[in-house]
């Protein structure tokens, strides 16, 4: 029989980017007894710490969940993949590394929405309380937090010239995505600090885990909530094959993720309730928003072959080059194996009626054969753009009663008319930054799609063949003041009382932006909702 607690004062279920913060920040006070339950282990493969790993970790076998949606109507009845980190730090062990907030009007909107306590001027303290911004503090930024933000540890001239090309065609030079505004072109900042990740667990768990009264729990699978009429009291969980079960005396925290964090709500009888009976669940809380209103970014990449050589792909090409790579970052932490998904970004208009930005670029100086995949055998640079506010919604939903087996995953990618032109659109502003004149001579041929064909017929066939997940997912346990709200903008679920959810899922609309840095806040400011409960 297993040795491990049977009670503790609050029970954080999930280890990721909002989890490790929740766990982390309740222990501080040392009078209350904090245990994390992480269905992941420990962060000890070392790629999950260089920052280039992720091309390694994304779809690892045992780090990722490694999700597939259904076959998505839209991009040709295709599956698109869905890596989740599983392990402790969550998708921040495993991610592109961007450290991008959103625009203030995202958190503004959350408000007018029917969310006191989450506008812009409000979640601002927690994303400067988490952050330690290696640029100093200012009226955005904070230091001395425990999230390492830093600027890029490579400086490339293939790199500077995207930058040029965008302020070619008119966007302005920013050097901060995550100040003033948004707007512009320019290098993004990541979740590192001399050369290597700082995931969420590692900025929150490795200084906490020091302290006596928080406990984490690795390969912990959820398989319910525990229930005594309206209130939650704990969790049934499997531990190396033996059933366990943990009390939690004020409150249970719910830190899946938005497919994890609406799937142990429905298998514990809490949401739709014709659904749930169906699939022989006992309804034991009608919750029709569980699982409902998922959005996501999708992405879709244009690669182009490089005239001027200057890619990560070139230097892979050669054993010289792989050893010179080693060495760069063996010795200053630096160079290719420091990079992120996303060497230099940009935000921009692409729709004439949006009024703040609407799409996103991601350029980095390689080329793989899918994102997170093996390098292509040749010089060549990826532009992948996506759409910030999709208007599609989809679905998590549980395929039977078994804990053990995925749920269904239904994006419905590109049904809303909008996405679709706001895709377009977006495609179209890629080929105007690689025609202009800073870019173009690094250009011999575009090789996705190819040709200059820009009719909507052509892109939308691209489109539909290649689009995938930019790996973004939320709103599935959605916060707000509906009928359809799954929590209350304390985070509490509705109509129940000692559990909270606190992930991505809670959003009411999908950020402008990358979504970790967003999650850490949420988990910042649902720290001090709990603590003020108490």
């Amino acid at each position: 029989m297993s040795n491990l607690p049977q009670e503790a004062d609050y029970v954080v279920v999930g280890g990721g980017s909002a989890g490790c913060a929740v766990a982390a920040r309740l222990s501080e006070d040392p009078r209350v007894k904090v245990v994390l339950l992480e269905a992941g282990g420990k962060a000890t493969n070392p790629w999950l710490h260089i920052p280039i790993g992720y091309a390694k970790t994304m779809m690892h076998p045992t780090l990722s969940w490694n999700f597939m949606t259904e076959p998505e109507p839209e991009l040709e009845g295709r599956r698109i993949a869905w890596p989740r980190g599983r392990v402790l730090g969550g998708s921040s062990a495993i991610n592109g590394l961007l450290y991008v907030r959103g625009q203030a009007e995202d958190y503004d909107h959350w408000r007018q929405l029917g969310c006191p306590g989450w506008s812009h001027a409000e979640v601002l303290p927690y994303f400067r309380k988490a952050e330690d911004q290696e640029r100093g503090e200012s009226e955005h930024h904070g230091t001395g937090g425990p999230l390492a933000v830093s600027d890029l540890g490579m400086r490339n001239p293939l790199v500077d010239a995207f930058i040029a090309a965008g302020q070619e065609i008119g966007l302005p030079y920013n050097p901060d995505f995550n100040g003033a505004s948004q707007e512009g072109v320019g290098h993004f900042q990541v979740t590192a600090r001399k050369g290597w990740r700082c995931s969420a667990a590692t900025a929150y768990l490795r200084p906490a885990r020091r302290r006596p009264n928080l406990l984490v729990i690795t390969g912990a699978q959820a398989e319910r909530l525990l229930m005594e009429e309206r209130q939650v009291t704990g969790i049934a969980y499997r531990r190396e094959g033996e059933a366990l079960t943990i009390s939690a005396r004020r409150e249970v925290i719910l830190c899946g993720g938005a497919v994890a964090s609406p799937q142990l709500l429905l298998l514990s009888g809490i949401g739709p309730a014709e659904e749930l009976a169906a699939l022989g669940i006992a309804p034991v809380h009608h919750l029709p928003g569980v699982g409902r209103d998922l959005q996501d970014h999708l992405q879709v990449r244009m690669i182009f072959r490089s005239a001027r050589g200057g890619t990560l792909n070139d230097k892979m090409a050669s054993l010289r080059g792989r050893m010179e790579i080693g060495l760069e970052y063996a010795l200053f932490r630096r160079g290719f194996l420091a990079i992120s998904a996303g060497s230099a970004g940009l935000f921009a208009r692409a729709l004439p009626e949006s009024e703040t930005p609407d799409t996103q670029f991601h350029f980095v100086p390689y080329a793989a054969d899918r994102p997170g995949g093996k390098l292509l055998p040749y010089s060549a640079f990826t532009i992948s753009t996506c759409q910030l506010r999709p208007e599609s919604r989809g679905s998590i939903t549980l395929r039977d009663a078994d804990p053990r087996k995925p749920p269904v995953i239904r994006a419905n990618y590109l049904s809303a008319e909008k996405d679709r032109r706001c895709m377009l659109a977006g495609l179209r502003l890629v080929r105007q930054v690689a025609r202009s004149r800073t870019l173009a001579p690094w250009i011999a041929e575009e090789l996705q799609p190819g040709g200059n064909d820009d009719s909507e017929e052509a892109l939308l066939g691209h489109l539909r063949r290649t689009a995938a997940t930019i790996f973004h997912p939320t709103s599935t346990c959605r916060m707000g003041s509906d009928a359809n709200a799954v929590v209350d903008p304390r985070l509490r679920v509705v109509g129940l009382r000692g559990l909270r959810v606190a992930d991505a899922s809670i959003m009411p609309t999908v950020v402008s932006g990358n979504t970790n840095a967003a999650c850490i806040m949420i988990g910042e400011k649902a720290a001090d909702l709990v603590k003020a409960a108490a």
